[in-house]
């Protein structure tokens, strides 16, 4: 009998995942709290991807928690609002913000991390909290965004449209781009990539990220890069 012959004759166990693998998470699977990444001029949309360093003690603090439990965390943008001083460091935040699965990390020798956050889906932040260790918490609510974790639907948008006027955009601002790696995405993935590649304003991503569909989306997309030509 050989090795491979003896191992056929082995019925392994069933050993279940202690997290949910990415394309079965469900509304279920999502957390009533949420430890939360405060980025302002980042977003994170549905099916992206957003590589991220990670270098203050609370966020830290913070990715460390999420990989022993669930490997969740959300990214939210601040209110652009006049402060006192003593508020820098706790602004006040938009009330959407997106669930970002680490897919990736990698701890440096300095101590900091490289991660690479996936987007899962939005959510809406009903309030939070400071932590022990300095970061915040949220209590969120996903049930109106969970269309997010379905199959996306197809974007109605003129791509031919889309990409003539993102060339007269970058040129304008004398800006480059890879267009290989553009024209190597679908429809749907350019409607994802592009909003968080374009360096638009903090609240245009905002409303970028809070645009209910994707043909929304797109057309708010081109009225965008057409203010930025003016």
């Amino acid at each position: 009998m050989t090795p491979r012959d003896f191992n056929n004759l082995i019925t392994l166990p069933e050993i279940p995942r202690r997290v949910t693998p990415l394309n079965e998470l469900t509304l279920a699977d999502m957390p009533p709290r949420l430890g939360l990444f405060v980025l302002p001029g980042a977003v994170l949309l549905p099916g992206g991807r957003l590589p991220l360093q990670v270098f203050e003690p609370r966020y830290i603090a913070m990715l460390e928690d999420a990989l022993a439990k669930n490997r969740l965390i959300g990214i939210i943008q601040p209110l652009d609002d006049d402060e006192d001083d003593a508020l820098l460091d706790h602004p006040p935040l938009h009330k959407v913000g997106a669930v970002g699965r680490v897919m990736e990390f990698a701890e440096q020798p300095d101590g900091t991390f490289m991660i690479v956050l996936h987007g899962v889906a939005r959510f809406r932040l009903l309030r939070d909290t400071l932590t022990e260790q300095c970061w915040r918490e949220g209590s969120i609510d996903v049930s109106a965004y969970v269309e997010d974790m379905m199959d996306a639907p197809i974007a109605a948008v003129s791509r031919e449209k889309l990409l003539t006027t993102l060339k007269s955009y970058l040129a304008a601002r004398d800006l480059r781009t890879d267009w290989t790696l553009l024209d190597e995405l679908d429809d749907h993935s350019l409607l994802i990539v592009l909003p968080m590649l374009i360096p638009f304003e903090d609240d245009e991503k905002q409303l970028l990220l809070e645009a209910t569909r994707p043909a929304d989306r797109a057309e708010l997309l081109l009225t965008l890069l057409r203010q930025g030509m003016e």
